[in-house]
């Protein structure tokens, strides 16, 4: 089994992109390191920007980018694989054989934003949990099944670390960076982005709602505004589906299907997820979020968070306290 990658010993950080890369991914990820090294913490971090042919790469925003050949003698630590919205036709032969070669030489693989494809289509990532841009992870899920997909913002699993797309690779970086410079570190560099809150991984990308329900009943599209609407003052399972114009059994059955769980409990996961956010992001008093996510009972709302979360709603607050 690979083992698993020393966060705190990646120093040389190589970065891939494909053909018509997302820059956005691609420049959130440099810039934690260029910021790191910038006040002072680490002058050991340095990049590499690689391509197969060690040419120019163009961005899908029309912006190109000078890149080097993989250099076996000065091997990055990591190689982060850049895609964007022309993935697979940026992921030929030549560019699958490349990302082989270079894992063979014991380098960790990464992705930013649907860089995965390019991994997983190199048999990179069989039997490996990862992500990948919510926009293309249903297909990607589809198209390899003996790879894991999961929402979240990024994964890391033993020597692969992928990424979901925009700005969530300045989270992910940020969360590399933490282990090998720590948290007060971290949250100095995050504010010269102006970035308040910096996401962990269990952090889920946040799909739009008319994405996760392209097909779904305008039924369940109004059931989950409503709840959206009403997070402090929750409404019954009767009331919701007599407000959408619908039935308790008909909503059970389309949450399952294109939820993958009930009304209810939907619900509750939208209700603490609020909680972590104000826990995370505010002072305010552990009672006055249990009351404003709906659980007027501190008992209750500690149990469910500590349930979903695996850890208190005071020790949140302590972990990610700046």
């Amino acid at each position: 089994m690979p083992a698993t990658t020393d966060l705190c010993a990646l120093t040389h950080f190589g970065f891939a992109p494909l053909d018509s890369f997302s820059m956005i991914a691609f420049t959130n990820a440099i810039e934690v390191l260029r910021m790191a090294t910038y006040l002072g913490y680490e002058p050991g971090y340095r990049w590499s920007v690689l391509s197969v042919d060690g040419g120019e790469v163009t961005a899908s925003n029309g912006l190109s980018i000078p890149s080097q050949r993989f250099d076996p003698i000065d091997a990055p630590d990591i190689v982060f694989v850049c895609g964007g919205v022309e993935v697979e036709a940026a992921t030929g032969a030549d560019t699958l054989d490349w990302l082989r070669a270079i894992a063979q030489h014991g380098v960790a693989l990464g992705s930013l934003c649907t860089g995965a494809h390019a991994l997983a289509a190199a048999g990179l990532l069989d039997g490996y949990r990862c992500t990948s841009h919510w926009e293309n992870a249903a297909k990607l899920a589809r198209t390899f099944p003996q790879v894991t997909f999961a929402p979240e913002l990024f994964v890391i699993d033993r020597d692969r670390i992928t990424c979901s797309g925009g700005i969530a690779p300045l989270d992910m970086m940020l969360n590399i960076v933490a282990a090998r410079l720590g948290p007060a570190a971290v949250a100095l560099i995050a504010s010269q982005f102006i970035h308040e809150h910096v996401r962990e991984r269990d952090h889920r990308q946040a799909v739009p709602l008319a994405a996760r329900l392209a097909d779904a009943q305008p039924a369940m599209r109004d059931v989950v505004q409503l709840m959206e609407a009403n997070v402090g003052e929750p409404l019954a399972l009767g009331e919701l589906a007599a407000l959408a114009g619908s039935s308790p059994r008909q909503l059970q059955r389309m949450f399952k299907q294109h939820l993958g769980m009930s009304p209810l409990h939907y619900y509750l996961e939208l209700r603490l997820r609020r909680a972590r956010a104000l826990l995370r992001q505010t002072d305010l008093p552990l009672a006055r979020i249990g009351a404003d996510c709906g659980f007027h009972s501190p008992a209750r709302f500690s149990k469910a968070y500590r349930d979903m979360f695996k850890v208190a709603p005071g020790a949140e607050r302590r972990l990610h306290k700046p």
